[in-house]
């Protein structure tokens, strides 16, 4: 069992930064395959970015490329999002999610997520 706490989310002006958190219980955190998703209203959940069990690869959707970095300090048992050079379009809940595996796209292949921290980019 994992469980997640998001925190860093806040209001913050477009081409901002951000730095998100996730927290996580268990000794097993270095096991899991790490990911943000994020959801605005009337929209679908989105991928956002994705990192392995142990921080070598990571994964970004296209629309984060470049501006958000994901990381992980698995002694710490957190996974981190830095957002910079934000845009009102980032507007939405984030939620970080695990799965005991390699890691997917797919929110749908993750087991554990947290309740999520808004984000707000004004223009």
């Amino acid at each position: 069992q994992v469980q997640l706490v998001e925190s860093g989310g806040g209001l913050v002006q477009a081409e901002g930064s951000l730095r998100l958190s996730c927290a996580a219980s268990g000794r097993t955190f270095s096991s899991y395959a790490m990911a943000w998703f994020r959801q605005a209203p009337g929209k679908e959940r989105e991928f956002v970015a994705a990192i392995s069990w142990n921080g070598v690869y990571t994964y970004y959707s296209d629309s984060v490329k470049g501006r958000f970095t994901i990381s992980r300090d698995n002694a710490r048992n957190t996974v981190y999002l830095q957002m910079n050079n934000l845009k009102p379009e980032d507007t939405a809940v984030y939620c970080c999610a695990a799965r005991k595996a390699s890691y997917a796209t797919d929110y749908r292949q993750y087991n554990y997520w947290g309740q999520g921290t808004q984000v707000t980019v004004s223009s």
